[in-house]
């Protein structure tokens, strides 16, 4: 008995280090965009670390940690795998919802995720 009450501890305390979620907001002259990354799977330092903090050339970066994204998302990319690596997210995207044209595609052929309309 106590052995499955450590695991369970065990599972709760390795769910809650995945609660884990970032909003990056980049500017440029002609340019607002706003999405957030909810972590899966990823190493929890790699992804604040490197996941959260594109280098975007002549554009503003401000990055929000967050334990959840926030509503509001015109699309969400479910489950989405990380190029060439085994690392899967939850890309929300938020401003021009007719970005979804193109979003979408690339969501399920590039990134094999689902794509959702909250």
């Amino acid at each position: 008995m106590r052995l499955r009450g450590w695991s369970l501890l065990l599972t709760l305390v390795c769910s809650e280090a995945l609660a884990q979620g970032c909003v990056v907001h980049s500017q440029a002259e002609r340019l607002d965009v706003k999405v957030c990354q909810q972590n899966r799977n990823i190493p929890e330092k790699l992804f604040a670390d490197g996941f959260c903090q594109p280098n975007l050339a002549g554009q503003t970066v401000e990055v929000q940690y967050l334990d959840q994204c926030p509503a509001g998302a015109f699309g969400v990319c479910s489950n989405a795998q990380v190029a060439n690596m085994p690392y899967r997210q939850d890309i929300h995207y938020y401003g021009v919802a007719t970005d979804a044209a193109y979003l979408n595609p690339f969501c399920e052929a590039q990134s094999q995720g689902t794509w959702l309309n909250p």
